[in-house]
């Protein structure tokens, strides 16, 4: 297994691509030395993203979280979540009327920016459905699982509407050895009990990579120019490689340095680089 130098393969694109938990910060905050990466690509005049699938915030937020851990140069423009692709799905299918949600009072942004009502499952009267037109599922915080959770198979037994997951993560680390089930768990297991197909965004899906590639400012930029660094096979790596982008494999998350090339093999996702972090010396 290669390890390549994280500067000397970005010096080579114009735009990057960077996943967010586990290639930039983790449990403890930043990775070590990721600031040095945001001055070198603001001294090169490169272009980034951050690809998260992360709705439970608002983009701001999202950027207001890299601020108060040392790095300025993440503003709102360069966020693309989930959330944000939730929302554009919204504005094209539910004009009017409530949205029951499940997430945290800053998740409904993404329901309330287009003029509908933001119902939070805690507050749904079960018996009462008259004008709920969607359901979405935007973070694993902020409702009960077990009251809430019935709730929503209820729902969703009683009206039939569209179901948007906005956050397709099976699970997320909480340390160096430990998971927990993040919202795209809870979604797979309501849409496995209640039979219905939701709707979901996130990587690995390919309208995370159009949207972020249909929000780059630089003129004529093709898909060669653009590099995807992340620290999970089946999410960052493999949608990079759907996309027809290159991309990284960085071993501070979710893949690890002792495991790294049996997963590659077992997984058969290949990344073109792989890297100890997205820092640079």
């Amino acid at each position: 297994m290669q390890i390549h130098d994280f500067k000397s393969v970005v010096a080579n694109y114009k735009v990057i691509f960077f996943d967010a938990y586990g290639v930039l910060k983790n449990y403890n905050g930043l990775i070590p030395g990721v600031e040095k990466t945001f001055q070198y690509l603001r001294e090169t005049n490169k272009e980034f993203y951050i690809l998260t699938n992360d709705a439970s915030r608002k983009p701001r937020q999202l950027a207001d979280s890299y601020h108060n851990l040392g790095i300025s140069d993440i503003v709102q423009d360069n966020i693309i979540s989930s959330g944000m692709l939730a929302m554009d799905y919204l504005k094209q299918k539910v004009k009017s009327g409530k949205v029951v949600f499940l997430g945290t009072d800053d998740s409904a942004y993404y329901i309330e920016t287009l003029g509908l009502e933001a119902v939070p499952i805690s507050e749904l009267d079960i018996n009462d459905l008259t004008g709920i037109q969607a359901l979405a599922f935007l973070d694993d915080e902020g409702f009960d699982w077990k009251t809430d959770l019935n709730k929503t198979i209820n729902l969703l037994r009683r009206k039939n509407i569209p179901v948007i997951v906005a956050n397709t993560d099976a699970t997320y680390p909480v340390s160096k050895k430990e998971i927990a089930i993040a919202m795209g768990g809870l979604s797979e297991m309501i849409e496995a009990i209640v039979g219905k197909q939701f709707v979901g965004f996130g990587k690995p899906d390919s309208q995370m990579f159009i949207f972020a590639y249909e929000h780059i400012k630089t003129a004529n930029i093709e898909k060669k120019d653009i590099l995807m660094v992340g620290d999970t096979l089946h999410t960052d790596i493999l949608g990079g490689n759907k996309f027809g982008l290159d991309t990284v494999l960085v071993l501070t998350g979710n893949t690890q340095s002792e495991d790294a090339e049996v997963r590659i093999r077992s997984s058969g996702i290949i990344p073109t680089y792989i890297c100890e972090a997205a820092t640079i010396e």
